[in-house]
């Protein structure tokens, strides 16, 4: 966390000064260190895929790019997977984070009830 913090420091200074940032973390035995820092953290709702970015995010595109093919070894997959990761741009991440944060609206007004799919259509 330590590390974590000063990269942050160092790399968005500007979000740093204004204390202009947020964790999204959802291991429990950390979340009182956490606070000791005055760390703010997004509660996040154990086994909720609705809410990992993994998820909804890059699983699918990693599922994509990999479907149909065979591997032979643990690593042939392992570097395609790195490849796959590398084509990933900046734009794709924040495209991410905005609809984490359409998710998050649609999992509030739904009062934690399961929905199903994007909802492109979804207006609060």
């Amino acid at each position: 966390l330590k590390r974590l913090r000063e990269s942050i420091r160092r790399k968005r200074p500007e979000k740093w000064e204004n204390n202009n940032w947020v964790l999204h973390h959802h291991n429990a035995n950390a979340h009182t260190v956490l606070a000791s820092k005055n760390t703010t953290v997004i509660p996040h709702p154990p086994y909720s895929p609705d809410l990992a970015p993994c998820d909804f995010f890059l699983f699918p595109k990693m599922k994509f790019r990999l479907k149909g093919r065979r591997f032979d070894t643990i690593e042939e997959i392992q570097a395609e997977s790195q490849e796959v990761l590398k084509t990933l741009a900046l734009e794709d991440f924040q495209g991410c984070m905005e609809s984490w944060k359409k998710r998050w609206d649609r999992c509030i007004h739904a009062q934690g009830d399961y929905f199903e799919g994007d909802g492109g259509n979804y207006e609060l």
